[in-house]
């Protein structure tokens, strides 16, 4: 039986709890879809990134775009003649998910959302019998993680992620090497996510648009008021609804980072610090965001480090005239050398040689073609990020911040002392604290900066060690009925 969308939100609103569809048996609510039919997709979340999933879908042959899904019901007219372009049909437009969800006629979402609906929308799908593509990270928090993987099981669904380096041959070739050994044993994974990252200035509390449904914009996070910083992408600077860039850009990079290390799941111990500063001298170097802007976090996998670098001070030259280049990449430093812009740098040597070549085998297509092919064939193994590989790697981001968001202010010279010891390590918080002099032309001196704990992880549990404090930043609380549920 289905819950239909009238008696589902009554009931729902009444018991103050997120919605599950009842269904009976983990396929009987999808259908069989044969290589030649037509698989209909709901695109939710519209603005941004959304555009690239509406190119993407209703471009593919047998592919239609038949919803489209967004609280701003300014942003539909646009995007209704970007369907009709790409595939000819006119997509029905719904503010609430929930609508397109009880459509029998659907057989996915793509989620294109803020960063807090990404879960709840996913087990919303998978349990109304839909499959998922859902965009980086799967997750607001490690929680939410483990109940998509879980709603993903239950109900049979495929599920992938958006981390479109898994559809890549060059970096499969380069994990592929690394886990070869001819190059040694892996040391340090390193990941670079340093985009432009500037003032987002200050904006105040005002009525939202009547066109936007606020509160199904907010959804899951907590109620808080209405400012046009947070609609439509700075959202990603504030604790309710985003994950900073270690969790926007860095999340593509993260996952390469685990990715290298065999055998990687969750960590043993993670460390982060830094903090947000910005060109804004009048506010003392603030602006309105919360999360950290320039920000480094280590991790234990065994006697393996991952190291992160976040700096957003790039890009261009800053109060201080200093301008230092973007860089967003992976390297991986091993006993024999280091494998950095898929090729190997033997050590003591500046020139690179070709890269061991090792056999690899995927899954059809690009990221957004093999969600497709699998929906077909129903082969969850050949997902180039299953649900289970995009919670790890959300996860990782998510650690990082738990322990920056317990830190302490500090000195730039303690925080240094604090990291672990390190040179590739020391190198990272050298080149943060030369970027921020450098940009800002100030004094490091007369700034403090954020120093998290070192806190020791049990990646079974998926629970922190004899931390409650940290614990419970591995959820939040929900606002009713937009409830991540325990049981899916």
């Amino acid at each position: 039986m289905r819950v239909h969308r009238r008696s589902f939100l009554k009931t729902s609103a009444a018991a103050g709890v997120g919605f599950t569809f009842a269904i009976s048996g983990t396929r009987s609510s999808g259908r069989i879809i044969g290589a030649n039919e037509t698989i209909n997709i709901g695109v939710a979340g519209i603005h941004g990134r959304g555009g690239a999933h509406i190119d993407a879908f209703a471009s593919m042959p047998n592919v239609r775009v038949t919803y489209l899904i967004d609280p701003d019901s300014r942003l539909f007219a646009n995007r209704i003649k970007q369907v009709e372009k790409r595939g000819g049909n006119t997509p029905k437009c719904v503010q609430d998910v929930r609508q397109a969800l009880d459509d029998k006629n659907l057989d996915a979402i793509s989620i294109a959302t803020c960063n807090h609906w990404h879960s709840l929308m996913t087990i919303w799908a998978c349990q109304a019998g839909k499959d998922v593509y859902v965009e980086k990270p799967c997750s607001h928090n490690v929680f939410e993680g483990r109940k998509c993987v879980e709603a993903a099981r239950k109900y049979g669904r495929i599920v992938q992620h958006g981390t479109q380096s898994r559809s890549s041959a060059s970096w499969a070739q380069q994990v592929a090497a690394i886990a070869s050994g001819k190059y040694g044993k892996l040391l340090v994974s390193k990941g670079y996510a340093s985009k432009p990252r500037w003032s987002i200035g200050f904006k105040e509390d005002k009525d939202p648009p009547p066109e936007l449904d606020y509160n199904l914009w907010l959804g899951p996070a907590q109620w808080m008021p209405y400012n046009e910083n947070l609609v439509h992408y700075n959202w990603h600077w504030f604790w309710p609804t985003g994950n900073g860039e270690i969790g926007n850009q860095g999340v593509h990079q993260m996952d390469i980072a685990r990715w290298a290390i065999p055998g990687a799941t969750l960590p043993d111990w993670v460390i982060s610090a830094g903090g947000r500063y910005v060109d804004e001298p009048d506010h003392n170097w603030k602006d309105q965001g919360q999360t950290p802007n320039m920000q480094i976090t280590v991790m234990g996998f065994g006697d393996v480090l991952l190291l992160f670098e976040v700096r957003g001070l790039v890009g261009k030259a800053g109060p201080g005239g200093k301008k230092f280049a973007p860089i967003v990449t992976n390297e991986f430093y091993l006993e024999e050398g280091v494998i950095k812009n898929g090729q190997f740098y033997p050590k003591g040597k500046d020139q690179p040689e070709p890269l061991v070549k090792v056999d690899v085998t995927m899954g059809p297509g690009n990221q957004f073609e093999n969600f497709i092919a699998c929906m077909r064939s129903r082969k969850v193994e050949e997902l180039h990020a299953d649900i289970e590989v995009a919670h790890y790697s959300s996860a990782l981001c998510h650690l990082g911040n738990i322990s920056y968001r317990l830190g302490q202010e500090v000195s730039f010279a303690e925080a240094a002392a604090g990291l672990p010891n390190h040179e590739l390590v020391a190198a990272a918080w050298k080149m943060l604290e030369d970027n921020l002099a450098g940009a800002l032309g100030v004094d490091l001196r007369k700034l403090t900066c954020t120093l998290g704990p070192k806190l020791a992880f049990d990646r079974n549990k998926e629970r922190f060690v004899d931390n409650p404090e940290a614990d419970k930043l591995l959820t939040r609380d929900y606002r009713k009925p937009f409830v991540v549920p325990e049981n899916v």
